[in-house]
Formats: C-alpha cells, structure tokens, sequence
C-alpha cells in the first residue's frame, strides 16, 4: 500500500487486513522502491516477483511518483497487478496511467468495500482463488508473507522461547512477535513491531531516524526525512486508547526514545522533548 497520506495508508490497510491480506504500508515512492528492490531477486515476470502479490498506489508521491513506480516495474518485467488510487479524475490521465502498465484505477474519494473487491479480482485473475489468505495472521502481527508461502511452507521446528521484554504496562515476545497492553494483543505491521522492539530494548536511548530505518528497515538509509516519522506516529495512534502513546518520546533535534517513567508515576507525560543541544541553542 503506497500512499503519503498516513490516516488514508492506516484506513486502507486496516480494512485489507479485515479482509483477510497482509498489508505493507509505504509512504513515499522512495521507500516503496526500496521494498520493491528487496523483493526482486534474479529475473523477473511472474506476479510474484517484485515480492508483493498485489499493489496499490498513489500517484502523487513524495521521492518517487507513481507513474514511475509503475513504468519500473513494468520495463523489468514484472506481472505484479498494480492498482491505483489518486484523486485525478480526468480521463485523460486515467487512460495514460492504464496505458502505462497499471491493471485498474479508483478515483479519489473512493468506497473502501470496492477497494477489497477489485483486489480480490486481481488476484483470483493469478491464481489466488478467493484472494484473500490462506490463513490469518498471528495475533498482534500481520503475515508478510505470500499466499503462494503460506500455503506451501513447512511447519519450521519449534525453538526455545524467548523471554518477553516488559516495559511499564507494555509486553513484547520477540519470538511470537506479540505485542500486548496490559495483557491485550495490539496488531502492529513488521515494521512497526521492530520499532517497538528496538525501544523496548532499549529503554531511555534515543535513537536517530537513520538509525531507527537502518536497524528496523534493515536497509541504507535513502529515505525520505518524514518515512521514520510517520511510521512512528501510526504506531502512536494504536497506542493513544490505552493512554501509553507518550511512551514514545520525540527528542528534538535527535530522535526518538521509550520513556515509561513520567506516565507510570501518573504525570502528563510531554511526547515531544528538547535535546541538550537545542535547550542551549534556545538559551
């Protein structure tokens, strides 16, 4: 799912989820290229082959635009079905999008059950039966992988559990990959669970954006500023009905770290701070 609009990225997914897929939400062209890179291996031309069963993309993209997302793709071969979503209505701009490689256009606003739909078709025109999953997820974190993995990998062999990370009214399994609240599952995306454990892990440290991309992301950092960022804020917004969002600090001028202390005493607890530096700049 490739869209900068964080609250329409987080709708959407959230009701292809519902549907039974697993979604990955980019929020920029750049970063949706670097995934796209990761999940190309050898030579291209199957659906599968960009790593992603289906896409659904904006056009207007920060870093990279859709059009030249959908163009790559096609010029490496890939058979990817490739939905868009954008607020141009013109039909002109329609059928040069159609004519450039991509298999179906929705016009902004539009119906998210139409949305379920139309990638349901896509898929089932690959193969995919009904298109949705094979089976659900684990609770609390979204299956990346594909349809086609699902149904065909073996039953790994069981490892020894790791312990569980606590911090204040939050648990984490890095084994199970749970994420839990006070004892109730919260469903986070792979990215946004490696986040999570990257600051649980490491209580009171901050950490820079390049860091935070370049340990979660597992990937150089050649982002957009703003894709660590509102990654950080969808994750705020899961938290915000339990009242721990502040867990997660802001620092200005360096980065983000986890800090349960303030909450946990009953305080309000700031979720954007002053680095040392920027409190003797501001001096």
């Amino acid at each position: 799912m490739i869209e900068d609009d964080a609250d329409i990225n987080e709708v959407t997914c959230t009701q292809l989820e519902r549907a039974g897929f697993a979604c990955t939400a980019a929020y920029s062209g750049s970063e949706a290229r670097l995934l796209l890179d990761r999940g190309t291996s050898g030579p291209v031309g199957d659906g599968a082959d960009c790593g992603f069963d289906c896409i659904v993309t904006d056009l207007m993209l920060p870093g990279m635009t859709g059009e030249r997302l959908i163009a790559m793709l096609r010029e490496r071969g890939a058979g990817v079905p490739i939905i868009v979503i954008s607020a141009r209505d013109a039909v002109a701009d329609r059928v040069a999008v159609l004519r450039l490689g991509a298999d179906d256009y929705l016009v902004k606003p539009f119906d998210l059950g139409e949305l379920v739909v139309r990638v349901q078709a896509q898929l089932r025109g690959r193969g995919y039966g009904s298109g949705a999953c094979a089976s659900a997820p684990s609770p609390g974190q979204a299956d990346d992988r594909k349809p086609s993995e699902r149904a065909s990998a073996p039953v790994a062999a069981a490892e020894p559990a790791s312990p569980a990370i606590v911090a204040g009214r939050w648990t984490l399994n890095p084994a199970a990959r749970v994420f839990a609240i006070d004892g109730e599952p919260v469903s986070l995306t792979n990215i946004e669970f490696n986040i999570v454990e990257l600051l649980m892990a490491h209580p009171n440290t901050v950490f820079t954006k390049q860091q935070v991309y370049e340990l979660c992301w597992n990937e150089p950092y050649m982002v957009d500023d703003n894709t660590v960022t509102a990654h950080v804020s969808k994750i705020r917004a899961k938290l915000k009905p339990s009242g721990t969002d502040a867990y997660i600090r802001t620092v200005w001028g360096l980065g983000f770290k986890l800090d349960v202390s303030v909450c946990e005493a009953g305080g309000a607890s700031p979720i954007v701070t002053l680095s040392q530096g920027f409190r003797e700049t501001l001096a």
